[in-house]
């Protein structure tokens, strides 16, 4: 038999999907059984970095009819390159997508702010691209790269000649004495001292990427709105940076020689492999038929995210303060006696908003507790899901502690799907509360489910859920 020249598998994070040996094998004899069982061993072996990159697991199984390779994922979402085990090159695609669905990986990343993007996974391109992830979505990272690698760019001692109101380093006597004071000007120092220079020709790539994205964002305003807008404001702060150096477009060899420097920090690494995207044209990987980069995302990180940025909104509906776990924001570090044996070092609320009179603290769960508990009673949820939950509870309420405000909200937040999130508000059941006597303050505990929608609906009704009772 001959097998499809390539496929993708798709499958939704923490699930799993299967496909049939049979689809490695090119050629095959009366019983493929044999070929397809190797050649499913040697697709696993081949492909373990791309599949850990993903949080993938695999294996093979034979049902006495057809041997299966197995794929289980994990949390997190993206899409990466297979090789094929027969002639090693990357002929298959992998793309893992958020269960509970969402927006989009463009409408996310620009409701969001880019508080969080995606990582680019260090494997080889994908056979093909997804033309539904926006052109932008690409800029935003290269542009984010770019903002740290100018930050962080190498520096070196030069030497430079300049002619200054103040002597400094070595004057030149006979340049001083032949044109400065022949011509009255005794306060025209002509020197030649060491100095702090940045690598010019990194600037001028880094100018030469940073041009070739605010074209590209300028062909993108009619289609991306505010969030083409907001990058295209940021490409042009970063061009003033380097506008004194001619843009350039760099040569694989110069890239080369770039990484292979034992000065070169993440931010360095990470700003080199995006300048060598924009020059080599590529794009972010999924389902179409265009070669593109391979990413991944966190859909726990990505969640988290989701959460500070619905309370960040909410703020501005209601007034206070943000802080974020994220960021190490709402960090509270333990005091253990003796110190070497403690266990749990802090707590780390994972968003905090803060008014004068009330605080609410967020805890973003990515997991099904929401769906299970509303699909059935308490008592007919596994055992297993009831003690995760339990230690949910009572996560949350220990960071209720940290907060001397008279009233403390403590919001868990679980992911649903659009679908769900319907059902719930029509049967007003998108939030459960409940009443914790503290001493001198009232500690109110709220379960609540969103769904990662551009919406303003879900918004809208989770700030009205934690005002009530303010």
């Amino acid at each position: 038999m001959t097998a499809r020249a390539s496929f993708s598998v798709e499958v939704s994070d923490s699930g799993s999907t299967w496909f049939d040996a049979k689809s490695l094998v090119i050629r095959s004899g009366r019983d493929p059984a044999p070929a397809a069982a190797r050649l499913g061993r040697q697709f696993i072996e081949i492909n373990k970095a791309a599949l850990s990159a993903v949080g993938v697991s695999a294996r093979t199984d034979f049902d006495g009819d057809a041997v299966r390779v197995h794929l289980t994922s994990g949390t997190t979402i993206g899409s990466v390159p297979l090789r094929s085990p027969s002639s090693g090159d990357v002929e298959y695609g992998l793309v893992v997508r958020p269960r509970y669905g969402w927006a989009g990986l463009g409408p996310m990343m620009a409701t969001m702010g880019w508080r969080i993007t995606p990582n680019v996974a260090r494997l080889p391109n994908l056979p093909r691209s997804d033309r539904r992830i926006p052109a932008w979505v690409l800029s935003s990272i290269v542009l984010a790269r770019m903002e740290a690698m100018l930050r962080a760019t190498h520096r070196r001692f030069a030497m430079a000649e300049e002619t200054v109101s103040a002597p400094r380093g070595q004057i030149n006597w006979t340049r001083y004495a032949s044109e400065s004071l022949v011509r009255g000007r005794p306060d025209a120092v002509p020197c030649r001292f060491p100095e702090l220079e940045r690598d010019r020709s990194l600037l001028a790539a880094i100018h030469y990427v940073l041009r070739i994205h605010a074209g590209s964002l300028g062909s993108q305003r009619g289609t991306g709105g505010a969030a083409v807008l907001s990058l295209l404001t940021l490409a042009e702060g970063l061009l003033q940076q380097v506008r004194d150096i001619p843009p350039e477009r760099p040569v694989a060899g110069t890239l080369r020689r770039w990484l292979r420097t034992g000065l070169a920090s993440e931010s360095f690494h990470d700003g080199i492999e995006a300048i060598g995207w924009t020059a080599e044209e590529r794009g972010l990987g999924g389902l179409a038929d265009l070669r593109g980069l391979p990413w991944t995302m966190s859909m726990e990180t990505l969640f988290e995210a989701w959460v500070e940025t619905l309370a960040s909104r909410i703020s501005a509906r209601i007034g206070g303060t943000v802080r974020a776990g994220r960021q190490l924001q709402t960090l509270a570090p333990l005091r253990w006696d003796p110190p070497f044996l403690g266990s749990q070092r802090y707590l780390l609320p994972d968003v905090v908003l803060e008014r004068a009179d009330t605080t609410f603290v967020f805890d973003a769960k990515y997991k099904t507790h929401f769906e299970e508990l509303n699909a059935s009673s308490w008592f007919e949820v596994e055992d297993v899901i009831r003690e995760r939950h339990r230690d949910d509870l009572l996560q949350i309420l220990a960071y209720s502690t940290l907060f001397q405000s008279p009233k403390v909200v403590c919001c868990l937040i679980y992911p649903c799907t659009w679908n769900t999130w319907e059902s719930l508000r029509d049967r007003g059941r998108t939030s459960h509360r409940a009443g914790v006597a503290a001493g001198n303050r009232q500690v109110d505990l709220m379960l609540t489910a969103v769904p990662m929608a551009t919406s303003p609906e879900p918004l809208e009704l989770l700030a009205a859920e934690l005002q009530r009772g303010v």
